[in-house]
């Protein structure tokens, strides 16, 4: 079965968030990539203004595992869907499976594709109304 992990996705402010939990919470920062650290994608160009904000960050906090990115431009942020549940199975077959049950009646955000990151990921929100990331384990 795939792992689970809160995903928060801030408003150009995940730096700011990051400090705060390392301050308050004693997170610890696993690792830190930003938009302009990716490779590039002519198909999805990175502003020059984003560069500098976060597309991934995992942390640590009093040993449970939490990912937080900033959003992309455009992409609209509410209270309802900050925080997403990051599901990390380890075959893309898992991957597909969980992605399609869970998007039954629900809504694909993002089709299941291979990323830089992973051979499969892609978010969706459930029939309740819930965010789920899907996110194959890259092979090793």
């Amino acid at each position: 079965m795939a792992t689970i992990t809160p995903y928060l996705t801030m408003e150009g402010n995940a730096r700011e968030a990051i400090a705060f939990y390392e301050r308050v919470l004693e997170a610890n920062v696993l690792s830190l990539v930003t938009f302009g650290e990716v490779p590039e994608n002519p198909e999805f160009p990175v502003p020059d203004e984003i560069k500098s904000r976060i597309t991934h960050a995992h942390l640590e906090i009093g040993g449970t595992p939490i990912m937080m990115s900033d959003c992309y431009p455009g992409q609209e942020i509410a209270s309802g869907n900050r925080i997403n549940l990051c599901l990390t199975p380890k075959t893309l077959e898992e991957s597909r499976r969980l992605f399609d049950a869970l998007s039954d009646g629900g809504q694909v955000v993002m089709p299941l594709m291979e990323t830089f990151f992973s051979p499969g990921f892609g978010q969706l929100i459930d029939p309740f109304g819930v965010g789920f990331l899907i996110s194959t384990e890259p092979k090793e």
